[in-house]
């Protein structure tokens, strides 16, 4: 398969977004999501049903951020805002499929630890649980089930101590998730010149 080209004739930038724009675009893409993650923390504050409520809607709110959006606009609305576009690593847009693939593992952990919380909001008292401050309500969830928590906590680290360490050792910047899903961050403003250096032969022909 033909992969994008390390660099352009001509252009001594680096065409792939590096560790700065990617860090830069998740700060961006939290303070978006800022609002929604306060209003479902609020809203599960005030009782420990509430969370099963809230609990799809979450999810759902994820999927369409991290997935829907990325397919159809290219990247988050953090990585548009600061320049970046995702792309297969054969220079074309990127599908459901890659979508869904760079997003798989935060999928899991997040679903994995919704069921940590399903498990031990079952087991305690709503009345503490409501007298408690957000804070205090997390600290409790997770002290009844402390070594589950603590598993998820390393894998939470491990996963991204392990994107970093991949993302500082390659020329194309790829993360680990780039690399599962077969795609590249790039700089908006070059993907018109990759794709065309890369298909100018199939055109001409």
């Amino acid at each position: 398969m033909k992969e994008t080209p390390l660099k352009l004739e001509g252009i001594n930038d680096n065409i792939y977004a590096s560790f700065g724009p990617r860090l830069a675009s998740l700060l961006l893409d939290a303070v978006i999501m800022m609002p929604f993650i306060f209003i479902i923390q609020y809203i599960n504050s005030s009782s420990k049903f509430m969370f099963f409520y809230t609990l799809i809607p979450n999810l759902i709110f994820g999927l369409w951020y991290h997935i829907y959006l990325p397919k159809k606009y290219g990247g988050t609305p953090g990585k548009v805002i600061m320049g970046l576009q995702i792309l297969n690593l054969n220079g074309k847009s990127i599908g459901w499929k890659e979508a869904f693939l760079r997003h798989l593992i935060i999928l899991l952990l997040t679903i994995f630890s919704s069921i940590l919380m399903i498990d031990a909001l079952l087991s305690v008292d709503d009345a503490t649980f409501q007298n408690l401050s957000w804070i205090k309500q997390s600290q409790y969830l997770m002290s009844l089930s402390p070594i589950l928590f603590s598993i998820y906590t390393w894998l939470t680290n491990i996963w991204s101590w392990s994107e970093l360490i991949v993302l500082f050792t390659n020329p194309r910047k790829r993360a680990l998730h780039d690399y599962i899903a077969g795609t590249v961050i790039v700089k908006k403003r070059y993907v018109e010149r990759i794709q065309k250096e890369m298909y100018s032969d199939i055109t001409n022909s």
